[in-house]
């Protein structure tokens, strides 16, 4: 899509200071090419600098994490966090542990933050963080001394008010439990509110780790009520197989569809009859094996090692693994196989050539900001929780989740409506959460 030429000369500005970042490029230009019917609307947005102060984060911090292996030997590692937004309230965003980790990446990971969160209705800002360091194959020990060295580093940039940082792509309730004792230690404080993800022991809330994968299931469930349907009877495919993944397939399993694929970066698993949720949940969370370890126990199941798991009929695809995993050639065959309707689970899994495929042919799509929302919502949930000092139940906690998943597909719905394009998640989705932001931005002064 072409960009007025106000537009593109911001988005030009972003390119030249941020030099080989493209996925935050590609980031950047997703949400500008919603916004000429906004400034049109509100030319006040351009005259106060808006689209520029928010595409340059408020902070970006860089450090070296040194820590010892089981052996002794000495690594170092590179550690983030950009604190991007915070119009709305302190920066929220998880940490990724993963080895393709780089500013680009934790920068198109914080842009994206920012409107997420805004789409929740909850006062929080957008930032991301991680590190290079690659847990897959690492003891406990390992895995804690690093975490440990990481918060060293972090701790004097966090806190309850200020920066919330969460959980993310190798970063689960082990490692924030962790991060939360070194920070503990160092600051002497049992500020709980610091990190969210937690244990449930030490201040964790309840149906955090089902929420992003529930939430993507509760928007598309609600997309899929406009016309009628439901999931009851509808072949799923879910790609990953992390907890975004796994809890979408029990949500699936519950709404009546049928999950009939997923995947890890080894390949992928079909049966048509199904996939058993509990085994699965039992492999990835307990045992930590392979996708690939389900086929054993069930022989109505295959693994696939070369291919693409979007070959596989389905009527709706969730991708749910890592940014960019469905690109064209995927679009191309889920919708030559029938598939009727897209929800990202992770952050900007489609390219935008996919995402201008389905489009076209009449694919439903939900961008990730939308329809993977749950699980920071369910964040700020545990923040919540934490200032009160208050524990609430699984199923209050899973209420409340329902409730935002409902009223985010509500405002995108609406809003895209409003702005003359119905039926268009991505235009609803980027211009209902600009205008939350751009509003509080003005309030706020320049600052």
């Amino acid at each position: 899509m072409e960009l007025s030429s106000t537009l593109q000369e911001e988005f030009d500005i972003v390119v030249r200071r941020n030099p080989g970042e493209a996925e935050f490029h590609q980031a950047v230009r997703e949400v500008l090419e919603s916004l000429a019917p906004v400034i049109d609307k509100h030319p006040e947005y351009v005259e106060s600098g808006i689209i520029p102060r928010v595409c340059e984060p408020n902070r970006q911090i860089i450090f070296k994490v040194n820590w010892q292996d089981d052996r002794g030997r000495v690594h170092t590692n590179r550690g983030f966090r950009v604190q991007f937004n915070s119009a709305l309230g302190p920066y929220k965003g998880g940490l990724r542990f993963h080895p393709s980790v780089y500013l680009g990446i934790i920068k198109f990971l914080g842009f994206e933050q920012i409107f997420k969160n805004a789409l929740t209705g909850m006062p929080i800002g957008g930032g991301k963080g991680g590190s290079d360091f690659d847990p897959k194959g690492r003891s406990d020990n390992e895995i804690m001394r690093f975490c440990q060295s990481f918060m060293t580093e972090l701790s004097g940039h966090i806190g309850a008010d200020v920066d919330v940082p969460a959980g993310d792509i190798g970063v689960g309730g082990r490692e924030i439990g962790y991060l939360f004792g070194q920070y503990k230690k160092l600051t002497g404080r049992y500020e709980s509110g610091v990190l969210t993800g937690k244990a449930i022991g030490i201040g964790g809330s309840r149906a955090r780790t089902e929420a992003t994968g529930y939430g993507t299931v509760y928007f598309a469930n609600e997309m899929l009520k406009l016309s009628g349907e439901s999931f009851d009877g509808k072949k799923v495919v879910v790609s990953g197989s992390g907890n975004v993944a796994t809890y979408a397939v029990e949500k699936v399993n519950q709404l009546g569809g049928t999950v009939v694929a997923m995947s890890d970066s080894a390949g992928y698993i079909v049966d048509e009859s199904g996939l058993d949720f509990e085994q699965i949940r039992e492999l990835k969370e307990v045992r930590r094996g392979r996708i690939s370890e389900y086929v054993d126990a069930n022989p109505s199941a295959r693994f696939i090692a070369d291919g693409s798991i979007w070959d596989v009929p389905c009527a709706i695809a969730l991708p749910c693994a890592t940014q960019n995993e469905l690109n064209i050639g995927g679009a191309r065959a889920l919708i030559k196989n029938g598939c009727t309707l897209v929800a990202e689970g992770a952050n900007m899994p489609s390219t935008p050539d996919a995402i201008r495929a389905f489009t076209s042919n009449g694919v439903r799509f939900a961008p990730g900001k939308a329809a993977n929302a749950g699980g920071v919502a369910t964040s700020a949930l545990e923040m919540q929780q934490n200032a009160s000092r208050d524990s609430w139940s699984f199923d209050h906690t899973e209420a409340r989740l329902h409730e935002i998943m409902v009223g985010i597909h509500a405002r995108c719905y609406e809003t895209a409506e409003e702005y003359g394009t119905p039926g268009d998640y991505v235009m609803g989705a980027n211009i209902a959460s600009f205008l939350r932001v751009a509003d509080a931005m003005m309030a706020l002064g320049v600052i």
